[in-house]
C-alpha cells in the first residue's frame, strides 16, 4: 500500500470557498486531520471540513498552535503530531490535512509533511490549493491586490512589525498576516509610511462574527490574532497607469 498525504487547503473560513478539487480530496482520503490547539477546541479548518465529511471520518490532531516561546514544547508537539500521521498512514493508505487558507502559505501543513516523511520515508506528499485570506479580504471589501506591474509584498507580522514598516516602504501593496496582537504597532507604520489611505484589515472572514474595517479605525487594542491587512499600492495616472 502506497502512503499518500494530502495538504488541501479549504480557504479562511467560508465552506463555499473550498474547492471542488478539495472537496474531492477531502471526501476520497481513507481520513481527514485536522489540527487543533492544545486546549483542544474545535477549529477553523474542521468546522470547514464537516461541511463535506462525516464526523465519524474526522480526526483532530493536537498541535501547539499558540506557542511562540518554548521552541522544545512547539517541536515536541510536531514530533508528536507527525508520529500519528505516520500511524494513520501505515493503518489507512490515505490522509488528508486539511488547513485554513492554503497548504503551501504559512501552513501548519508544511511542517507537518516534514516530520511525517522522515518518521515515514517513501510518503508521497501532494497539496491541493486553497484560496487565501488575503484574496478573501479583497473579494469583500473591494480591494485590488495588484494592477500592472506592481508587486505583492506578504508579511507575517509574528517577524515583527519592522519587517512590515520596511515593506510599506516599498512600491506596492503590502498584505500583513497575523497581526491582531500588535495592532496598534501596525496602526503606527501605516501612518509613518503614509499609507493608511485605502488600506483595509478583516478577521473571520465568511463567518457569523465577520469583521471588515478601514485600517485608519484600528486603535490601540488588540485585534483578533489571525486578522488580515491590506494595504494597496498607491495608484495615480488612471487606468492602465501601470502597465
Amino acid at each position: 500500500m502506497s502512503n499518500v498525504l494530502v495538504g488541501v487547503g479549504v480557504g479562511p473560513g467560508d465552506p463555499e470557498l473550498v474547492t471542488v478539487k478539495g472537496v474531492e480530496a477531502l471526501r476520497a482520503a481513507r481520513v481527514v486531520v485536522v489540527p487543533v490547539m492544545d486546549s483542544g477546541e474545535r477549529g477553523r479548518a474542521e468546522a470547514t471540513v464537516r461541511h463535506y465529511v462525516p464526523e465519524e471520518k474526522v480526526l483532530r490532531v493536537v498541535f501547539a498552535l499558540n506557542e511562540r516561546t518554548d521552541r522544545a514544547r512547539r517541536e515536541a508537539a510536531w514530533d508528536a503530531a507527525g508520529t500519528r500521521v505516520a500511524d494513520l498512514l501505515r493503518s489507512r493508505g490515505t490522509v488528508a490535512f486539511a488547513t485554513i487558507g492554503d497548504p503551501n502559505v504559512y501552513s501548519t501543513f508544511t511542517y507537518l509533511a516534514q516530520t511525517v516523511v522522515r518518521s515515514l520515508p517513501g510518503t508521497r506528499v501532494e497539496t491541493v490549493p486553497g484560496v487565501t485570506a488575503m484574496q478573501d479580504l479583497a473579494a469583500r471589501s473591494g480591494a485590488v491586490l495588484t494592477e500592472g506591474t506592481e508587486p505583492l509584498t506578504l508579511v507575517p507580522v509574528t517577524a515583527g512589525t519592522e519587517v512590515l514598516r520596511r515593506a510599506l516602504e516599498g512600491p506596492g501593496t503590502v498584505v500583513a498576516y497575523k497581526f491582531g496582537r500588535q495592532a496598534a504597532e501596525v496602526a503606527e507604520a501605516l501612518r509613518a509610511t503614509g499609507r493608511v489611505e485605502g488600506a483595509v484589515w478583516g478577521s473571520a472572514l465568511g463567518l457569523p462574527e465577520e469583521s471588515i474595517h478601514p485600517a485608519a479605525e484600528i486603535g490601540d487594542t488588540e485585534l483578533p490574532y489571525l486578522s488580515t491587512l491590506i494595504a494597496p499600492a498607491p495608484r495615480g495616472g488612471g487606468r492602465g497607469g501601470k502597465l
